[in-house]
């Protein structure tokens, strides 16, 4: 069984569109937390490890043939052969034995010793290895035998120091995931009681949402509380830290199940069917698993673990580059917008961000200061008197928008492709875009851009009617269901052709 996330977004909309309008959350029934440190992506921590520890390999061989062989025997290819194929297979041993999650990372007895036998394997396999081929004279058993000591002690160390650090990031809540658990009854307290007895899964459930009243759903379901309706779970999510999402509606009550996702899918969070109580039988490669927790996957956060470092790096390099780059540009601008007129040359203006935050982005002063409009109630028109001489040469070319790049590089409130932020007023013909357009909330599952794929297609502008916005959503929405490293890239060098067409920037 295979659930594909344009076509259960296609329904979902459908079937709620309607609903989602009328439904105002009751914030007095939220109970909304402090927030917490930064989650830290266990696949990503496992990465990282990884890395250091065939490092800490590689580099306590070379090592030690440097301090017993230099000036006897050179680092040859003999050497260097034995390095990389002992490298690897350490490698493939320490993920074979399982050293890897995050129970394993804080635990250091047991995962010690996993760890001490599988090095010991690895060079068994090599000497074995040595013999047979009859390779005794090529290598040095000395530096076998030191590698081997060596290479255990720093490995033994290192996970000294990585357990008291995971242990120390597991108290402070880094691995959490906070989960809500949507639908009552027996099904909600079963899969309560099979995560609670799984505390290795890292999954903390913050509560249960259901649309039925206390007659028919408790307010105590499995020793958590009731917090609301699933309207409830949406404006929730927008102001406490949550990760996922488990369903544990039968999959037969599908018009009440896409009605719910209609509501949640604009969420960036992971959202799941429970599979533990169903009785549909699937092959075990169809589910995905929560602990020992079967599951359907319905959504998944966009951009997450590697792909956000990616984008991360992306930006951080990317961003820095075009900013030193621009910086004679971005001056040249900065004085005429002070010679121009009186005010100040940045405008900071409230505009949504990630998961519908508000963020503070720069952009140079386009209007004159006693006419700027903060909220973007009134949208900006052709030949409009409240812009500036100076302020209709940067808003044609875009050169106003550059200062984002300090959004981007020193805030990391914004990417440098993505969708655009919108202002809080912002509208098409009196209506807001969110009245315009269903689903418009999606488009906030990522960090905004400066650039984006709605831009370099020709919807960049006024937005004055209803078919441009829905034309730069629908745009937006491809973009991050397609997301790549490459596809940044792409959008990016394509910026500056892109602007080119100005009909339509005033």
């Amino acid at each position: 069984m295979g659930l594909h996330v344009r076509d259960v977004i296609g329904a979902a909309r459908e079937t709620a569109a309607a609903a989602s309008r009328r439904d105002a959350p009751n914030s007095a029934s939220i109970q909304v937390e402090h927030p917490r440190p930064d989650r830290v992506s266990p696949l990503v921590l496992a990465g990282l490890v990884r890395g250091l520890e065939l490092v800490l390999v590689a580099g306590t061989g070379i090592l030690v043939h440097f301090a017993y062989l230099k000036g006897h025997v050179t680092l040859g290819w003999t050497y260097g052969v034995a390095l990389v194929a002992i490298t690897g297979l350490a490698a493939l041993a320490f993920q074979a034995v399982g050293v890897y999650t995050v129970t394993a990372l804080r635990s250091l007895i047991p995962t010690g010793l996993k760890l001490a036998g599988a090095w010991s394997f690895v060079f068994l396999c090599a000497i074995a290895l040595v013999f047979f081929l009859k390779a005794g004279q090529s290598l040095s058993r000395v530096w076998l035998g030191s590698w081997y000591l060596a290479g255990l002690a720093a490995l033994i160390l290192e996970r000294i120091g990585l357990a008291i650090l995971v242990r120390r990031m597991t108290r402070e809540g880094r691995f959490e995931r906070r989960t809500a658990i949507v639908g009552g009854g027996d099904p909600a307290n079963e899969i309560i009681r099979a995560l609670d007895a799984q505390p290795e899964t890292g999954i903390r459930i913050v509560g249960v949402f259901d649309d039925r009243d206390d007659s028919r759903s408790p307010p105590v379901i499995g020793g958590h509380p009731k917090l609301g309706t699933v309207s409830d779970l949406v404006d929730y999510a927008r102001r406490t830290p949550l990760d996922l999402v488990i369903f544990t509606l039968p999959i037969s009550a599908e018009n009440r199940l896409l009605q719910m996702l209609g509501k949640l899918w604009v969420l960036p969070i992971d959202i799941r069917l429970s599979a533990h109580a169903s009785k549909l039988r699937l092959r075990p490669r169809s589910y995905s698993y929560i602990g020992s927790v079967p599951v359907l996957d319905v959504f998944d956060r966009p951009i997450a673990d590697w792909d956000l470092v990616l984008k991360w790096i992306f930006d951080k390099v990317a961003g820095s580059l075009i900013l030193l780059l621009t910086c004679p540009l971005l001056i040249a601008a900065a004085l005429a917008v002070k010679l121009d007129s009186r005010g100040p040359v940045l405008f900071r203006q409230k505009r949504y961000g990630f998961n519908n935050e508000l963020i503070e982005v720069f952009k140079f002063r386009t209007m004159y200061v006693d006419q700027t409009d903060a909220a973007a109630s009134r949208l900006v028109t052709k030949d409009d008197p409240r812009v500036t001489r100076v302020g209709r040469l940067l808003r044609k070319t875009s050169i106003d928008e550059l200062p984002q790049l300090f959004n981007v590089v020193f805030k990391g409130d914004m990417s440098l492709v993505g969708p655009r932020p919108h202002a809080v007023k912002a509208n098409a013909q009196n209506r807001l875009y969110d009245q315009v357009v269903d689903g418009y909330f999606a488009r906030h599952r990522v960090k905004p851009g400066i650039t984006g794929w709605a831009q370099i297609n020709g919807w960049r502008g006024e937005t004055d009617t209803p078919e441009k916005i829905q034309r730069r959503v629908e745009h937006d929405l491809y973009y991050i269901e397609n997301w790549s490293v490459f596809f940044d890239l792409y959008i990016l060098l394509a910026t500056p052709f892109s602007l080119l067409k100005t009909e339509n920037a005033y």
